[in-house]
């Protein structure tokens, strides 16, 4: 959706965008509750993806399934990478490809009319603004910040460490699946390590609780979170430009 001059708050201030404040946490798909202190994403937090890939949109995907608005800023490539499954709503999905130089603020505009909002900053953080942004989830009290990099005040820090994919024989064959090891830390209550082995994803594009031990013992694929392949065609999202 276009913006005009007045920019994202134009959109996010329309009537019935902004969400009520809820619960204390916003819900996760089911097979990554286990790897969260609260089994779900505290509102007024800030999680931090090592990378951009299938973790971040899997994370997002339980909140937008579950009617909430979601804005995504600075990832241009996400129109591409979406796998159909997950369960991310395009209908309730603000795009913003390329913030720009004032991306601090286009932040703030979609934290102030969506509940959970993943962001790939252009550049590392300045600490004022981190600040800032956090100090605004805290007065609204009801959104979430999902950041791909490193956010010093991250509340919770997910990152995979190992990936397996199946689907490959003798050279030949199509990546189907990946077996992949996620790790969670973080401040506080998120302080103890917790480790998962997840589908992620699925032959059938979700996300499952995975045991390595199902793989074959000679299984040789490991691939860096960069070269994930991400079949099938992304549903439309909405962009919003300045």
């Amino acid at each position: 959706m276009p913006v005009g001059e007045s920019g994202p708050s134009a959109v996010l201030g329309a009537p019935g965008l902004r969400g009520a404040k809820g619960s204390g946490t916003l819900p996760v798909v089911p097979a990554l509750r286990e790897l969260l202190p609260r089994g779900g994403l505290a509102r007024g937090s800030v999680l931090a993806v090592a990378e951009f890939g299938l973790l971040c949109l899997a994370l997002v995907a339980g909140a937008s399934a579950d009617g909430a608005w979601c804005g995504i800023a600075g990832i241009p490539e996400v129109g591409v990478l979406a796998a159909a499954g997950l369960g991310l709503d395009a209908g309730r999905t603000l795009l913003v490809p390329d913030p720009g130089p004032a991306w601090p603020q286009v932040v703030a505009s979609l934290l102030d009319g969506c509940e959970l909002v993943l962001l790939r900053p252009p550049a590392r953080v300045p600490a004022q603004v981190r600040q800032r942004l956090e100090a605004t989830l805290r007065h609204l009290g009801r959104g979430v910040l999902l950041v791909t990099g490193d956010w010093p005040g991250a509340q919770v820090r997910l990152r995979v460490v190992t990936q397996r994919w199946t689907g490959l024989g003798d050279g030949h064959g199509r990546l189907r699946a990946c077996c992949a090891e996620v790790v969670v830390d973080g401040r506080g209550e998120a302080a103890m390590t917790r480790t998962r082995w997840l589908w992620l994803p699925a032959e059938n594009g979700g996300v499952a609780v995975a045991d390595p031990r199902d793989l074959p013992a000679d299984f040789p694929f490991d691939l860096p979170a960069a070269d994930l392949p991400f079949a099938g065609t992304a549903p439309a999202l909405r962009a919003v430009s300045g």
